[in-house]
């Protein structure tokens, strides 16, 4: 297998910045070994003008073989002979993936510690792999790369036999790649879209894959018109991940459909002009609110589920009363932003001890979340569609079971205060309802009786007498914290909510 990179340059940023960037020396030839053969990094020019780096994988068909012994491949051939004699040693395919994963590692991750600055400075770059699996046809390439900002995407089918033409074309093209990108960009590409485009994999897909494939798809995957066919074929179609990935890609869609580097969604209209003096904000009011309610708790393990940018865990993490603290979002981007936020490389030992951000979605189980004081679901029920919330509910209440699980959201009635905000909209895009206080308290109270809670309900921001506070929130404390649900919740999880105001 073989894959070339080149680029150009001048004299004040020459072309060899590649080797810094694939940190592999222009001067050297290196090998490194993988499980299925060696991978062989080397640079067949390196001038200050042009630079190409080579990967040539060679592959031992007998090592390939006994690697996949009792592992089981989808689609793969049970046939001795077939398992010696096939394509792999000559086509790129997921095999070509993983070694770009392990012999580039750091250049796909955008890391590059003698040259900082480089991993985020696009390139002319010229990719060509001269034998490449295509399930789909130049077509499918095309689908699959014209959307990620490439100049130029040639996929130039490969005859059966040059000898006779009749024969046609075979399922291999040869790929050439031109535009200019980032580095780690075009890597993580390559990364994903190799084993798509075979539509196989050389080892068992296990759960673990779908973290990999969300990770090298930061950015890209999520808005891309194809990601749902990406997914299926790099799960290897096994179902039960995609669905998994697909409703983790969905939720990381929405968290970014906005472009969001803001500081925060506040779900409020600012109505204040420049020479008033500026109100609180109802970000601002909830956090204390959620504060308050933690201390009244006694909470000191905290769960922040759905924790976006990190606003609450920084809150929470300048309170030496919670001693651990987990911030979990489906979001890659949103946490990275968060780590920003709260200068995790920078904290003290003790204090890093403190703060956990990890990836996952509601929508499942967690082990990681069982065991909490406390769990904050703070203005995120809202941004699910109603036929989901059945799935988080069992997941927090049901299965991670916090003794005190506090829940904000907007207060629908509420909006007829901000003139500026039209009838009929809700306070965000992507929010896919918004209740009223019956509506929220019989939701709440439904939770409740279901998984073994008691639910107290507060305001949050100013109390109108007529249309209530703009956020409401419900306190549900758990009954009996040695008490278990298995039973109740494996009833009723599958169990419509009652049904609030839809957006």
């Amino acid at each position: 297998m073989f894959l070339t990179i080149t680029t150009t340059g001048t004299a004040e940023n020459p072309a060899t910045d590649l080797g810094f960037l694939l940190h592999k020396h222009p001067g050297k030839a290196q090998g490194f070994a993988t499980s299925h053969g060696t991978a062989h990094v080397l640079y067949p020019e390196a001038t200050a003008e042009r630079c190409t780096a080579a990967l040539l994988l060679e592959i031992d068909p007998v090592a390939l073989v006994r690697q996949g012994q009792g592992k089981g491949r989808g689609g793969a051939p049970d046939a001795a002979l077939a398992q010696y004699v096939n394509d792999r040693p000559y086509a790129a395919s997921s095999l070509l993936a993983v070694a770009l994963g392990s012999v580039f590692r750091s250049a796909l991750k955008g890391q590059c510690t003698a040259r900082p600055e480089l991993p985020e400075r696009a390139l002319p770059l010229r990719v060509e792999i001269p034998v490449l699996p295509a399930r789909g046809g130049p077509e499918l390439v095309q689908r699959l790369f014209g959307p990620l900002g490439w100049a130029s995407v040639a996929a130039d089918p490969v005859r059966l036999d040059e000898r006779f033409p009749e024969w046609g074309d075979s399922r291999y093209v040869r790929l050439v790649l031109e535009g200019e990108l980032r580095l780690a960009d075009v890597l993580r590409q390559l990364y994903v879209l190799l084993p798509v485009l075979d539509d196989a994999k050389h080892y068992w897909v296990a759960p673990d894959e779908i973290d990999k494939l969300l990770r090298a798809g930061e950015g890209w995957l999520a808005g891309h018109p194809e990601h749902q066919l990406i997914t299926a074929r790099y799960l290897a179609r096994r179902w039960s991940l995609t669905r998994e990935a697909m409703a983790r890609l969905e939720l990381t869609r929405l968290a970014e459909a906005d472009g969001s580097e803001v500081e925060e969604i506040d779900n409020a209209v600012d109505e204040t002009q420049d020479t008033e003096e500026r109100p609180v904000p109802l970000a601002v009011q909830r956090r204390e609110a959620v504060l308050a309610a933690l201390h009244t708790a006694g909470a000191q393990r905290v769960l922040d589920l759905g924790c976006g940018q990190g606003q609450l865990v920084q809150a929470l993490l300048k309170d030496t009363a919670f001693t651990e603290i987990v911030g979990v979002d489906v979001s890659m981007r949103a946490l990275s932003i968060a780590s920003r936020r709260l200068r995790l490389d920078r904290l003290g030992e003790r204090q890093a001890a403190r703060v956990t951000l990890l990836q996952g979605s509601l929508a499942y189980t967690d082990k990681r979340l069982a065991g909490y004081d406390a769990a904050v679901l703070s203005e995120v029920i809202e941004h699910l569609d109603l036929p989901r919330l059945p799935a988080l509910e069992y997941a927090v209440f049901g299965a991670a079971r916090p003794r005190t699980v506090l829940v904000t959201t907007p207060n629908v009635e509420y909006n007829v205060r901000w003139e500026s905000l039209p009838a009929g909209r809700v306070r965000h895009h992507d929010h896919r309802f918004e209740w009223t206080r019956e509506e929220f308290r019989g939701w709440a109270a439904t939770v409740a009786a279901r998984y073994g809670y008691e639910a107290e309900f507060r305001p949050v921001g100013p109390d109108d007498p007529e249309v209530g506070p703009p956020t409401q929130m419900a306190v549900f404390t758990l009954n009996s914290p040695t008490e278990t649900a298995t039973e109740t919740a494996t009833e009723t999880a599958t169990e419509t909510p009652k049904e609030g105001r839809a957006a």
